[in-house]
């Protein structure tokens, strides 16, 4: 049976291959809620849920494609500095947010601050990486 657009909850724990843990459902106490297949969750994920049911549990490995994709160097960019507002009060590891091309916000960490401007890593903090996923399908609402 198939979940594919159907609400569910599910409840998840998310660790690199090293073992680190970066997000857990659990933690929070509260499981997370999306339509299947409706590109809301990330692409490996959102197969692993597709075909489960309600009380089953599955451990699986998302590859990085599968996951945020791959880091890409053409997203680590210089902005001058007579573009950066404040630039004196900006620090390396800061987020920030730039405006996209219809004005929507971009995540993005400054990697380096220096007197002609910042360099700017506008990649998900998660790209590149190999992603497993402890998941448990907790309940579908439609």
């Amino acid at each position: 049976m198939s979940n594919d657009g159907k609400k569910v909850r599910a409840h998840y724990r998310g660790t690199l291959d090293d073992g680190t843990q970066f997000d857990s459902s659990y933690d929070r106490g509260e499981p997370i809620e999306f339509t299947c297949g409706a590109h809301q969750m990330i692409a490996g994920f959102d197969a692993a849920v597709m075909e489960m049911e309600v009380g089953e549990k599955k451990t699986v490995h998302i590859p990085a494609d599968q996951a945020y994709g791959q880091h890409r160097k053409e997203l680590v960019f210089r902005i001058p500095a007579e573009q950066v507002p404040n630039i004196d009060q900006v620090h390396t590891g800061d987020h920030v947010f730039l405006s996209g091309p219809a004005g929507q916000p971009i995540p993005a960490v400054v990697l380096e601050v220096l007197p002609e401007g910042v360099v700017i890593d506008a990649n998900h903090e998660m790209a590149g990486k190999d992603l497993n996923f402890e998941i448990e399908l907790v309940e579908v609402l439609d």
